[in-house]
């Protein structure tokens, strides 16, 4: 999963950057558009570690998440007349599966804020306005191809041009109106024919609020605040101390976890951004595992074992003969695979079946 940092200038992107990814990246620290900041998480997960506990297989993979700190300030800006980000930057955008929004709510005489005052729902507000004018950008310029393309078409070959253009008309009603495509009224055929296009306003969106460590004891209460307003079709919000959060990623786990209780903190900021992100993107985890490795893998629910079987190694899928399934928490409780079987636990499943979130697999197929 990649994820792309996404805000105003400074918002304290960097800094949430450096809290999710455990980075030492200075703030303000770009070179452009190549200056991009990438990190990766390794997502927490108890199950796994009690798997790998139980079999101590020579490595424990986690699934991961990649983040990448694009850079502040409207970045989208005149997108629609040939602006807009760089290639590197629209690159990493595009590969993006969502965005994370950081949204300034400190107060800091040392770093002003660029509109001269701190306006959460104002900078949420520029923002989404900037992403649908980008997408503005994408459909009008692909309307201008289509309609040429399609004038020089024969009588046969016109009707899927057309069927293009009145789907991306309708597009552009609704981008005009400041509505972003997962709020609009699209079939899932139409958002599939337009995955293509990389639309920012089509990406799931967590709305991320970056507060004054005084503030950490409301922050429950300005998260609520914010979802009256923001929350919806694949939009998420939280409330995070960028600042606090940056300082306890140094400390060891120990540490960090005494002053989390002192200051009423909840779970870490990562752990958190990387749940809700899953459940943003309707993502599972099943396990696969051996006495060399268990790993994570991550798959959109719903997948059936032979895509799972995809995730592990497209091998498996194409020659996919069964899977073997049992719940983590049913194999720890038996011990081992050898058990399970002896027990009748260990079941059997065809292609078809809906793998399930927490499911350990092993995928039986012919090379």
């Amino acid at each position: 999963m990649q994820l792309a940092i996404v805000g105003l200038a400074r918002s304290g992107k960097t800094t949430v950057f450096d809290a999710l990814t455990a980075g030492h990246i200075p703030t303000g620290a770009y070179a452009g558009d190549a200056g991009l900041h990438v990190g990766t998480f390794k997502v927490p997960d108890d199950r796994l570690d009690k798997l790998g506990a139980l079999f101590k297989p020579k490595k424990l993979v986690h699934a991961d998440i990649h983040y990448v700190d694009c850079p502040g300030g409207l970045v989208w800006r005149g997108a629609g007349r040939g602006g807009g980000p760089g290639p590197q930057i629209q690159a990493a955008l595009d590969r993006s599966d969502a965005l994370v929004h950081v949204v300034r709510a400190f107060r800091s005489e040392s770093v002003p804020h660029p509109e001269g005052s701190v306006d959460p729902h104002r900078d949420i507000e520029a923002l989404n306005l900037e992403m649908a004018f980008a997408d503005l950008g994408v459909v009008e310029r692909r309307l201008e191809r289509l309609d040429t393309a399609v004038r020089s078409a024969r009588a046969g070959e016109r009707e899927a041009g057309e069927h293009e253009m009145a789907l991306l008309r309708r597009v552009k009603e609704g981008l005009e109106a400041e509505k972003p495509l997962h709020a609009q009224s699209l079939t899932e055929d139409e958002m599939r024919s337009l995955a293509n296009y990389n639309f920012l306003t089509a990406k799931p969106l967590l709305i991320l609020l970056n507060i004054d460590e005084a503030d950490v004891s409301k922050a429950g209460a300005l998260e609520e605040e914010l979802r009256r307003r923001w929350s919806g079709p694949q939009t998420a919000v939280a409330a995070v101390c960028g600042s606090l959060e940056r300082e306890l990623v140094d400390l060891s786990p120990e540490e960090a976890a005494e002053f989390r209780a002192d200051l009423g903190l909840g779970e870490p900021a990562a752990a958190r951004v990387s749940r809700l992100c899953f459940d943003l993107l309707g993502l599972i985890s099943f396990f696969t595992g051996n006495e060399d490795e268990w790993r994570a893998w991550t798959v959109p629910r719903g997948s059936p074992a032979v895509k799972a079987a995809g995730k592990v190694h497209s091998d498996m899928e194409r020659g996919f003969i069964r899977a073997e399934v049992i719940r983590w928490d049913d194999l720890i409780e038996l011990g081992s695979l050898a058990e399970a079987r002896k027990r009748g636990v260990l079941r059997g499943e065809g292609k078809g079946y809906e793998v399930q979130d927490g499911d350990v697999l092993h995928i039986l197929f012919n090379v």
